[in-house]
């Protein structure tokens, strides 16, 4: 029995053995594996002259704010055209959207009151020329001693208001640009476009109407008018820089600064307004065109950042490739906090001052993971 039970011993002690030497010897080859894995990828010469070498450093976090907006003519430059007589609208000479010159024809009307100014201009020049013929012959008679001084001074009064009658009624004339054929000519103030149209041929104007009927604008300067919603409020600042894009240009963009707060809401959407200046050179800004406006500040957050171009996304993650030399580049999942125009903000999984591929790094990425 003692014998038996020795011998049952000797075959467990011998079982262990056998099974810690093949753990020992899988543990070596793993671990030899891993090694042979690490050290069987090196950058070439001309791998290492495609790529870049970034550092990762610490700044502070940079957001980004999109508003959505409408272009608008600047109301600083901007001319409003109101009818000076009563009357119908005979000739339009532009259409809306029109580039004009500065005294350019813009409509013609046919009016009744301008029959009364030129009975007046009629009266007034006779009346003149009576006038002066009397103070010829009173200027004559006074040398000749026949009449007083008073007399003449009376007579010489007399043209005198003659003369400047006439010259109020031309004036009136001028004021409603009276052509020779006693139409009221609308003429253009400033060169710039026709933003505003509100007369049609045929069309009569009342004594009492109070509307424009034409704005003009020179659209060499436009307003961008935003729309910020309630929780980005505290965010807005006047002077911020803005960079604003269009639907009709996705390829061009404006910069510019926020040049008033309005600090009213609408009361309908319960929005906060905000201006653009812009210069419109080219005129590629147009009234009524939908924009984009993207606000950038710095927030109190420092964090390290890396370009955007470093970042590698696959299989539902974040990864950089770390280089710490020629043979030892890691592969290292991130953590992405935020993504600005190039840079990329990681909250972690990087140290700073550590080095990172940044450009033709899927080509080291698919070498080392395939």
């Amino acid at each position: 029995m003692k014998y038996r039970n020795s011998y049952i011993s000797k075959i467990l002690l011998f079982s262990i053995s056998n099974l810690l030497f093949s753990c020992i010897i899988t543990s070596c080859k793993t671990n030899k594996t891993d090694e042979n894995n690490n050290k069987a990828f090196c950058l070439t010469d001309t791998m290492a002259r495609v790529i870049r070498i970034d550092t990762v450093k610490m700044e502070n976090v940079k957001s980004e704010l999109m508003l959505t907006g409408k272009v608008s003519f600047d109301e600083d430059e901007v001319i409003k055209i109101y009818p000076m007589v009563s009357g119908s609208v005979d000739d339009i000479k532009v259409e809306l959207g029109d580039y004009v010159e500065k005294g350019q024809i813009l409509a013609v009307i046919k009016s009744g009151e301008i029959a009364g100014y030129e009975h007046q201009l009629i009266a007034a020049e006779s009346n003149l020329q009576i006038s002066k013929k009397n103070m010829d012959v009173a200027k004559d008679m006074y040398k000749s001693g026949i009449n007083s001084e008073r007399e003449f001074i009376t007579v010489q009064k007399e043209y005198q208001k003659a003369e400047a009658e006439l010259k109020r009624i031309k004036e009136v004339y001028k004021i409603y640009n009276i052509d020779k054929e006693s139409n009221s000519i609308i003429r253009s103030p400033i060169s710039g476009f026709i933003v505003e149209k509100k007369l049609n041929s045929g069309m009569h104007i009342r004594p009492d109407n109070t509307e424009n009927i034409f704005t003009i604008s020179a659209l060499k300067d436009v307003w961008v008018i935003a729309n910020v919603y309630q929780t980005d409020i505290d965010k807005i600042k006047t002077d911020l820089p803005v960079n604003v894009k269009t639907i009709a240009y996705p390829d061009k963009s404006w910069d510019g600064k926020i040049d008033k707060i309005y600090s009213l809401l609408d009361p309908v959407t319960k929005v906060m307004k905000i201006r653009i200046k812009l210069n419109n050179p080219d005129y590629k800004l147009k009234p009524g065109m939908f924009t984009n406006v993207f606000l950038h500040f710095t927030e109190n957050i420092a964090m390290n950042m890396i370009p955007s171009t470093s970042v590698i996304f696959d299989r539902s993650k974040n990864y950089v490739m770390v280089y710490k030399g020629k043979c030892n580049i890691e592969t290292r999942e991130i953590n992405v906090f935020r993504s600005v125009d190039k840079s990329t903000y990681v909250s972690s999984g990087l140290k700073t001052g550590e080095m990172i591929i940044s450009r033709n790094q899927l080509l080291v990425y698919d070498e080392i993971n395939d």
